[in-house]
C-alpha cells in the first residue's frame, strides 16, 4: 500500500479557486444531507507568547475518505526563532473501507483557500446581487483568500480596509492592487471602512474592539471568520438583533463562533438563527430575502470543507501524476 505525500507547492498547483469553491458548497450540502460524520474539534491552547493548535476529524460517507488535519495559529515568534511560519498545518486522508492512509499533504494553504471560499459561498448566497463594496477588516492573509475567492463570484469595485498596523495596511494595499487591479481605500478609522461596505470581511484573530452596529449600513452582509474558538469576538451583538444569521454548524457556532455572543448576551435565541448555509444552497430554507436585511455568515470551520478540498487535490494529483509515494507496509 503506497501512501502519497504533498508539499505546499504541489498543493497549490492542483486546484483552483473555482474547484475549491466547488468543493466547499458540496461540503456544506454534504452536512446538510446526513452524509458527514464529524466530532467535535479540540484545540490546544499554548503558554504565551504561543497560540493554539486545533485538530479537525470527519468521514465523508459519500466518497468513503476519512480526513484529518492539525492547524496551528497565532505562534508570532516562529518566523524570528525557527524561520517558520506563524500558522502551519497538516492533512492526512484515509480510504475508510481499509483505514489505510492514502495522502499526507500540506494543509495550510488548503485551510486559507477553504476559509476564503466559504465567504464566497455566502456571498453568493446571501449578499446583494448589485453589492459592488467590500470592506476587509484585517488585512492577513485570510482577508486576501476572501478576496480572491469573493472575485470569482462578485464583482468588486472598491476594498476599503482597515488594520491596526500601518505596514500591514499598505502592504494589503499594494498586493491587492497589484494581484487583481481593484482600488484599495485606506480608512482613518474601523467605522469609516465598515459604513462603506455592502459585504463585510471581519478577519482578525478576533482581538480588540468590535465591529459596531450603528456602523452597519442596511443591506450589508457580514462574513465573520475570525470567531472561531471561545473567547474571540469581532462583532458587537447587537449586530445580531434584527439579522438574519446564518452559520456553517450551529453546535460550532453556539458553542465557539461569533454567534455565542448574543447568545450570552440574551440578544438572541438559537430559535432566531436561520439556519446552516448547507439548507440554504439545497434549498430548504430561503437566503436574502429583500434588501435592507443585514445578513450574517458565522463561519467557524469544518472538517468536511477539509475532506472535500483535500479529496479534489488528491485525486488531481493521481491524474496528473504529482506528488511522491513512500511506503509504511510493504
Amino acid at each position: 500500500m503506497k501512501t502519497l505525500l504533498l508539499n505546499k507547492e504541489e498543493v497549490s498547483r492542483l486546484i483552483s479557486n473555482r474547484e475549491v469553491i466547488e468543493a466547499v458548497e458540496n461540503a456544506y450540502k454534504a452536512f446538510n444531507s446526513g452524509q458527514v460524520e464529524q466530532p467535535e474539534y479540540l484545540s490546544i491552547h499554548m503558554p504565551a507568547p504561543r497560540g493554539e493548535i486545533d485538530f479537525k476529524l470527519g468521514y465523508y460517507k459519500v466518497n468513503e475518505t476519512i480526513s484529518m488535519k492539525a492547524s496551528s495559529g497565532g505562534f508570532e515568534n516562529n518566523p524570528a526563532s525557527f524561520g517558520l511560519p506563524t500558522g502551519m498545518g497538516t492533512i492526512i486522508l484515509f480510504d475508510a473501507r481499509s483505514c489505510a492512509l492514502i495522502c499526507v499533504m500540506d494543509g495550510s494553504l488548503i485551510t486559507g483557500l477553504r476559509t476564503g471560499a466559504s465567504g464566497a459561498v455566502s456571498v453568493k448566497a446571501l449578499a446583494r446581487k448589485n453589492a459592488s463594496k467590500i470592506t476587509s477588516i484585517g488585512t492577513g492573509n485570510q482577508a486576501r483568500m476572501q478576496i480572491r475567492a469573493i472575485n470569482e463570484v462578485m464583482k468588486i469595485d472598491e476594498i476599503y480596509a482597515w488594520s491596526r498596523t500601518a505596514e500591514k495596511l499598505a502592504k494589503y494595499k499594494a498586493d491587492i492592487e497589484s494581484e487583481f487591479g481593484i482600488p484599495v481605500i485606506i480608512t482613518e478609522t474601523k467605522k469609516e471602512a465598515v459604513e462603506q461596505a455592502d459585504v463585510l470581511i471581519t478577519t482578525t484573530r478576533g482581538v480588540g474592539a468590535p465591529v459596531e452596529a450603528a456602523w452597519v449600513k442596511p443591506g450589508t452582509h457580514i462574513v465573520a471568520i475570525g470567531t472561531d474558538q471561545f473567547g474571540k469576538q469581532e462583532l458587537e451583538p447587537e449586530i445580531f438583533r434584527n439579522a438574519k444569521i446564518v452559520v456553517d454548524s450551529l453546535a460550532q457556532c453556539a458553542e465557539k463562533g461569533e454567534t455565542w455572543h448574543p447568545l450570552n448576551h440574551d440578544i438572541i435565541t438559537r430559535d432566531d438563527i436561520h439556519g446552516e448555509i448547507g439548507e440554504i444552497l439545497l434549498g430548504r430554507k430561503p437566503g436574502r430575502e429583500h434588501e435592507d436585511e443585514v445578513t450574517i455568515f458565522d463561519s467557524t470551520g469544518m472538517a468536511i470543507q477539509d475532506i472535500t478540498t483535500a479529496d479534489r487535490i488528491y485525486q488531481n494529483a493521481i491524474a496528473q501524476n504529482v506528488g511522491t509515494y513512500f511506503e509504511f507496509f510493504s
